[in-house]
């Protein structure tokens, strides 16, 4: 063995040498480890691209809310700007109708009240909030369960208030 080769052996303790030092010890296949590599690179990526799809996913679900959201405003929008010749009071439902000519305009009066024969095409009655948004008429009946949940999220986190907890 020339003083070269001597110099490329591991001099320190046997079981921190990167390659065997006994015959005795568990021999490593090139192509093993590899194959081992090659797995782990597969599990990462496929991994990976789980939480990615979750993503995407959500990224996807928050875009639709955001068209809804628009939609919504613009909806509230043309409602808002809708001729009206009186004052708005929030909490009193009003009867939109449109003209030939495609102008939008509220009345106090509801179809019913021109006995099924109104001036212009009835074009549906909401409520005006106390926020100044409009809800239709169609759901004045719909009930806000909002509340209720919140109660039983924080119920389940611990966090209801002492009067709030069920015994």
């Amino acid at each position: 063995m020339s003083d070269d080769d001597k110099a490329l052996l591991h001099r320190g303790d046997a079981r921190s040498s990167p390659y065997p030092m006994s015959r005795l010890a568990p021999a490593f296949q090139a192509p093993e480890l590899a194959e081992e590599i090659a797995r782990a690179e597969s599990m990462l990526s496929a991994r990976t691209s789980a939480k990615l799809r979750v993503i995407a996913d959500q990224i996807k679900a928050l875009q639709a809310e955001a068209h809804k959201v628009l939609d919504e405003a613009r909806d509230e929008q043309a409602l808002t700007h809708a001729e009206c010749a009186f004052k708005r009071i929030p909490g009193k439902v009003y009867h939109l109708y449109r003209k030939a000519n495609g102008s939008a305009y509220f009345s106090m009066l509801s179809p019913a009240d021109w006995n099924g024969r109104p001036p212009d095409a009835f074009a549906g009655s909401y409520r005006l909030e106390a926020d100044y948004s409009w809800t239709p008429a169609e759901r004045l009946s719909d009930t806000d369960d909002t509340g209720q949940l919140v109660q039983q999220l924080l119920h389940i986190g611990g966090l209801a208030g002492d009067g709030d907890r069920e015994t």
